[in-house]
């Protein structure tokens, strides 16, 4: 958690601010591959995709 987010669990666990931060940033990293492998699979990188 901390390297990737740079947080610890227990400021995650408490600070719902915090939470809503990371949680945010998870669903943005989500969103920005599957438009890179949706991208990729256009390219025919990708087989049956």
């Amino acid at each position: 958690m901390h390297g990737a987010h740079g947080v610890g669990y227990e400021v995650y666990r408490r600070k719902h601010d915090v939470r809503m931060k990371v949680e945010k940033r998870r669903e943005q990293d989500y969103l920005k591959s599957c438009r890179i492998i949706e991208k990729i699979g256009r390219l025919g990188y990708i087989k049956n995709f």
